[in-house]
């Protein structure tokens, strides 16, 4: 194969709201949980249901606008990205490591405080948004 794919969508919802963080520079990030569920009937033929969570990075500044403006915990949202996993140093000295969604589009699906469908039209995935891991 001459090539590989770094692609994740999602939909569920927000566990809590939006942390945005502005730097010096003009640029911001958003991140946020998202819960994905399944439900399933086990050996005994009850409904069992399983969630997991995904960590949300965006920051596009169109998308990052988006988020702090209309997004709030239990929001329903559908993302497209791609996983990066990066390290950091906790206060112990002890080596940790994250997998985030590094967002390139966003939808609002719907909710109490919704507004209007919101996306970001542009699937444009040029490096220069990413995160500098």
């Amino acid at each position: 194969m001459a090539g590989s794919v770094n692609k994740v969508i999602l939909m569920g919802n927000l566990g809590k709201d939006p942390d945005v963080r502005h730097f010096e520079e003009g640029r911001a990030v958003a991140s946020f949980p998202i819960a994905t569920s399944e439900s399933y009937k086990d050996k005994n033929g009850e409904l069992r249901e399983n969630t997991d969570w995904h960590n949300v990075v965006v920051w596009r500044s169109g998308l990052v606008g988006v988020v702090e403006k209309y997004l709030k915990k239990g929001n329903k949202v559908y993302v497209e990205g791609k996983l990066k996993t990066r390290s950091y140093e906790d206060q112990d000295k002890n080596t940790k490591y994250i997998t985030e969604i590094i967002v390139d589009n966003l939808v609002l699906l719907g909710g109490p405080n919704r507004g209007d469908e919101t996306s970001d039209s542009t699937n444009d995935t040029k490096t220069k948004d990413d995160a500098p891991f």
